[in-house]
């Protein structure tokens, strides 16, 4: 397919690169930045815009990788191309396209993307939606080429596993940053905690979260617990967080045993 990049930033990148090795056709990237489209569209072989009136007409769809805000400004301008566009968001309904032109779908990849880090975009996560059942079929076809993984996935779905990834993904990480500093407080390397993290993600791609969930709080180790509360006086915002999570993890383990 002919296919035009709207935005430059992380999705767009590992995306737009994923689409041309798979022998598609990078027609343009169009960024308000002209460098940034420039970067872009260097290394997929592409013309670089920073204007709107400047897009091709010559391409078969339109993959918008902007920021959740502006998809439907972006949208409004293209609708007079009458061109297929698909948008890249897990929390922005079709409905956001639907507003300006019937020709629309979603092609989310479920995955953290950071310019600085390759992946195997084979192993992404690939949700589609269309307007219709040929718009669907062939934003499914389309994202086949590049990933193992595609699910055919609505508007409200989209936005629980939107969700649910920002629980698994971006508050864990944050997590991440709160032992790091506790650490760093009582200088002490977090390089110390990387085999922990590695054990525990490596568990979850065989098992539920609940079956290997570990820790004093489903042991019931109240005398534990209250250490940790008192060693976070001085924080009463991670005290809170501490002991929110904690019961939680009562609640939905039912107490199970664990060994950490």
């Amino acid at each position: 397919m002919r296919i035009t990049i709207i935005g430059s930033g992380n999705v767009a990148t590992h995306l737009s690169a994923a689409l041309k090795n798979a022998g598609h056709k990078i027609v343009q990237v169009y960024s308000r930045n002209i460098n940034k489209a420039n970067l872009l569209a260097y290394h997929v072989a592409a013309e670089p815009i920073d204007d709107i009136v400047l897009i091709d007409a010559n391409t078969d769809i339109f993959i918008i990788a902007v920021n959740d805000d502006a998809v439907g400004e972006i949208a409004r301008q293209l609708a007079g191309f009458d061109i297929l566009m698909a948008h890249t968001s897990g929390s922005v309904g079709i409905s956001t396209l639907q507003a300006f032109t019937d020709n629309a779908g979603v092609f989310y990849p479920l995955q953290t993307f950071s310019t600085t880090k390759e992946l195997d975009f084979r192993q992404v996560p690939l949700c589609v939606e269309g307007a219709d059942e040929l718009i669907t079929k062939t934003l499914e076809e389309l994202a086949r080429t590049v990933s193992n993984n595609v699910y055919q996935v609505n508007s409200e779905q989209r936005k629980i596993l939107h969700l649910s990834a920002v629980f698994a993904c971006n508050f864990t990480n944050h997590l991440y940053g709160v032992a790091q500093q506790l650490l760093a407080e009582h200088n002490m390397d977090f390089n110390m905690l990387r085999p922990l993290i590695a054990e525990t993600a490596d568990k979850v791609k065989q098992h539920l979260p609940a079956e290997v969930q570990t820790g004093p709080a489903v042991r019931k180790d109240e005398q534990t617990m209250q250490k940790h509360l008192q060693m976070l006086d001085n924080s009463p915002q991670l005290q809170e967080l501490y002991r929110l999570l904690s019961q939680d993890i009562i609640k939905n383990t039912n107490g199970r045993n664990g060994d950490k």
